[in-house]
């Protein structure tokens, strides 16, 4: 799988599974919600071992500011909650790193 496929999937498998987390500690949610949430903690462990790089530190490198921009998203639209433009702004320059550290050219 390609890094612009898995990112975003493991971005999402992973608030998704600290969101379940958060629910139970902060929202008295059910500690059912501890299943699905370590459930999609393994799915984000899992996706981010297909990304195409040799060195595992490069890639949890380059995933964080994806992560960062989904858990924006995340804020958005599911806590309906709206970025401010220094959330934006943090999040772009996020992503700029994140794709210096994984599309720079290395001999």
């Amino acid at each position: 799988m390609k890094a612009v496929l898995v990112y975003p999937l493991a971005a999402l498998a992973e608030i998704a599974g600290c969101f379940a987390f958060w629910a139970w500690l902060k929202l008295d949610r059910s500690p059912v919600w501890l299943i699905p949430g370590v459930l999609a903690l393994v799915a984000f462990a899992w996706l981010l071992t297909f990304v195409p790089t040799e060195a595992a530190g490069r890639a949890f490198a380059a995933y964080g500011g994806v992560y960062i921009c989904a858990s924006l998203i995340w804020m958005a639209l599911v806590e309906k909650s709206a970025p401010d433009r220094w959330d934006l702004i943090g999040g772009a320059v996020c992503l700029i790193g994140a794709g210096v550290i994984l599309f720079a050219p290395r001999g």
